[in-house]
């Protein structure tokens, strides 16, 4: 059997402030490509046919789905993409392995069930709904009951947060611009969170006002100006603000010049467009070059639905 995922932007989180019960909170738009396409079957053990950097993040979620339910498992890695630049390859490498899982063993688990299991949706729940429903997506976050911290997903046990919000995202080309910069993970990725948390409740309230009043009626309206235009102004506020300022200069000064946002904790930065996005990627590349920085980049588009099971 195969199983073709998506990838994510994560456009920001939403309640890193807590005050009034709930925290994280997350926005987010599905991608078609870059994705993970993995062939599996059954196995007494764990065999992995893999040559990427991903390749202890497969073993690792392959270990946990063995550890719970005593099985092995034969992975042939198809297509994958680089990790820590902000396009969710770890959810996504998790959900894959325990899908097929689910899929060969005939054990009729839930995505949420297998995001649990592999530790992933622990703050954002954005890639867990691409890899489900697909298209842009909004999450409720965590009752601070549960969660009673800031932390990352990587360092959380919460559970999966609720979809809140899904809308079909129009046809517009999606600009993938990524720098080969070191993207926070690990220890760095939660000394962020503890440094920068709580946020200003005010700067909460704004990016929900924004969400609800700007980013999704741009969406639903395909208003391409206004989606830009709150994109922008997200960058420049609440935790987005501290992930792009962990760069220093370097990407804050792009997104004041160019209507681009950074995903996650970076360091890829997107934009939107409906004309000339082969011209806007090359504005964006020669950015990073001429400060020395090299990039890659990619023109995709949104993607309505969840991943590929093909059994």
């Amino acid at each position: 059997m195969q199983i073709r995922t998506v990838s994510r932007i994560h456009i920001t989180l939403i309640d890193m402030n807590a005050s009034i019960g709930r925290v994280d909170g997350g926005v987010g738009l599905t991608l078609d490509e870059p994705y993970v396409k993995i062939r599996a079957s059954e196995s007494d053990e764990i065999v992995l046919k893999c040559e990427s950097e991903n390749r202890e993040r497969f073993l690792n979620a392959a270990r946990k789905m063995m550890d719970f339910f005593g099985k092995g498992i034969d992975i042939e890695v198809l297509s994958d993409y680089r990790a820590h630049v902000g396009l969710g390859s770890g959810t996504q490498i998790a959900l894959a392995v325990g899908k097929a899982y689910s899929e060969i063993y005939g054990l009729g688990l839930s995505v949420r069930e297998i995001a649990k299991i592999v530790g992933r949706g622990g703050t954002s729940g954005i890639g867990i709904s691409a890899f489900e429903f697909g298209g842009f997506l909004v999450d409720g976050g965590h009752s601070w009951k549960e969660k009673r911290d800031f932390l990352p997903s990587s360092a959380s046990k919460a559970s999966p947060a609720p979809l809140i919000s899904r809308l079909e995202f129009p046809d517009w080309k999606v600009i993938l611009v990524i720098p080969r910069i070191s993207g926070a993970h690990g220890i760095s990725e939660i000394e962020l969170f503890r440094r920068t948390c709580p946020v200003p409740l005010e700067e909460v309230r704004e990016i929900c006002h924004i969400i609800l009043m700007k980013l999704l009626p741009s969406v639903a309206e395909k208003d391409l100006d206004s989606f830009l235009s709150a994109i922008r102004r997200i960058q420049q506020i609440g935790f987005k603000k501290a992930e792009v300022e962990r760069y220093g200069s370097t990407i804050k000064d792009f997104l004041d010049s160019f209507p681009f946002g950074m995903s996650s904790t970076g360091p890829t930065v997107y934009t939107v467009a409906d004309t000339n996005a082969r011209e806007k990627a090359r504005e964006a590349e020669r950015y990073f070059e001429e400060k020395g920085i090299e990039c890659d980049s990619l023109i995709t588009k949104a993607r309505n639905r969840g991943a590929e099971v093909e059994v």
